[in-house]
C-alpha cells in the first residue's frame, strides 16, 4: 500500500491560492521531483480543470515555457492522474481517470493500488481526505508571502487537531522552506 502525500503551495498567511506562491525552475524542480517519486497524482474536479487546461499545451509545445515547466508537463502527461468529482465524469486529459461513489472506499483502494503512493493537490479535497483519516503525510512548500486573502487551508475546518511529526525542512533559494511532516498516529 502507499502513503497519499499531499502537496500544496502556500503563504505564510495559509492563503494557497496557486497565483500567490513563487513559479520559478527551483519550484517547479520541487515539485516534479515529488511527482517522480510517486505513482499517481490525485486532484478534485477544479484543480483537474486548471490542469487540464494549461499543462497539456505545454506538453505539446503549443505553449512557449521555460525547461523546467516543460519538464514538468511531459512528466505530468505520463503519469496516471485521479479525478474526484460528483458533476463531471469525462476526463479526457491523457491517463485520467475518475473516483465516484465511496469516497474513503475509492481512495483507499487507489492507494492500496499505488505503491509507489498518490500526490495530492487540492487544498478542497486534502480537508475532505482529512476528516476520513486518509492523509499520511503532508510536504508543503511555504512561501515567504503574506497573501492577505483565500483561499485558505482548510478554511472549513476539521473535526479534531492533526499532530504531525517533523521529517525534515530545507529551505530554497528564493526564500520558501519546503516541510515534510508525517502524521502521528
Amino acid at each position: 500500500m502507499g502513503l497519499l502525500t499531499f502537496s500544496i503551495n502556500i503563504t505564510l498567511d495559509g492563503c494557497v491560492d496557486h497565483q500567490e506562491g513563487i513559479a520559478d525552475d527551483e519550484t517547479h524542480a520541487f515539485f516534479t521531483r515529488l511527482m517522480d517519486e510517486s505513482g499517481a497524482m490525485l486532484w478534485g474536479r477544479v484543480t483537474y480543470e486548471m490542469m487540464e487546461g494549461y499543462w497539456p499545451a505545454v506538453a505539446t509545445g503549443a505553449m512557449e515555457a521555460p525547461p523546467a515547466m516543460r519538464e514538468w508537463a511531459l512528466k505530468l502527461e505520463a503519469k496516471p492522474k485521479y479525478v474526484v468529482s460528483s458533476t463531471r465524469s469525462d476526463f479526457p486529459w491523457t491517463n485520467s481517470h475518475h473516483i465516484a461513489g465511496n469516497l474513503r472506499a475509492g481512495i483507499q483502494q487507489l492507494k492500496d493500488a499505488t505503491p509507489n503512493g498518490v500526490l495530492l493537490g487540492s487544498g478542497k479535497l486534502a480537508t475532505e481526505l482529512d476528516r476520513l483519516d486518509l492523509i499520511d503525510e503532508y510536504k508543503l512548500l511555504v512561501h515567504p508571502r503574506i497573501a492577505g486573502h483565500g483561499p485558505t487551508l482548510y478554511e472549513s475546518g476539521l473535526g479534531r487537531t492533526r499532530r504531525l511529526e517533523l521529517i525534515s525542512a530545507k529551505p530554497l533559494l528564493n526564500g520558501a522552506v519546503a516541510m515534510h511532516y508525517r502524521r502521528a498516529r
